[in-house]
Order: C-alpha cells, then sequence, then structure tokens
C-alpha cells in the first residue's frame, strides 16, 4: 500500500489541521463563544441562541465533540454541553506553538 498524505507530515501538524478545520465553520465559532460565555448550555439553548435547525447544531455539537473541545452530560431527554478545559489548553498550545514561531523582523521578506 502507498503512504497517505498524512504520513508526510508530524503529529502536531496533523492534529493541528485537524483542529483549524474544526474551527473553520462559523456556526461552531459561535457554539464555542457561547458555551465559552455561559459556561455550559442545553442544546435546545443553541437553537434558539443561533437560530439553526436542531440536526444542523447536532451535527456541529458532533463535531466539536470528536475533536475533544466540548463535553456533554446526559440530563434526562437533554444534553448539556461545556468546554472541555483539559482539551482546551492543549489546542490553544498547538496553536500557540505556531504562532510562537514567527519572529517579527523588518525586512524579512519582500
Amino acid at each position: 500500500m502507498g503512504i497517505t498524505k498524512t504520513d508526510l507530515f508530524t503529529t502536531d501538524q496533523n492534529e493541528l489541521a485537524a483542529v483549524a478545520k474544526v474551527f473553520a465553520h462559523p456556526a461552531r465559532i459561535a457554539i464555542i463563544q457561547h458555551l465559552l460565555k455561559a459556561n455550559s448550555c442545553i442544546n435546545g439553548d443553541l437553537v434558539q441562541e443561533l437560530g439553526l435547525a436542531q440536526a444542523t447544531i447536532s451535527q456541529h455539537l458532533r463535531e466539536l465533540k470528536n475533536c475533544g473541545i466540548i463535553q456533554g452530560t446526559i440530563e434526562g431527554v437533554s444534553v448539556s454541553y461545556c468546554i472541555n478545559p483539559i482539551r482546551w489548553t492543549e489546542i490553544q498550545n498547538l496553536f500557540n506553538g505556531l504562532f510562537d514561531q514567527f519572529e517579527n523582523k523588518k525586512n524579512q521578506c519582500c
């Protein structure tokens, strides 16, 4: 079997790209911002807050949960979501590691 393209890159590069892809949708950013502000919320709250269909919200929550950015607990028939603090710090460190590589030197390029 041939090598997959992801095998050409480091674990950190692949993980950063996967996380960036999850952050690449404005609805997911809005969900994250709502969770950061509210500290937690019930799935139905997001429908009212964002004005998107329940099915659409559920798809975005699934992507955020699969990446580990959020975590949820079942409370009766509803699910309460919040930011996963451990994963949030890991993601912050991934992005900081990338941005910290830049040294702003005058006349460095074009």
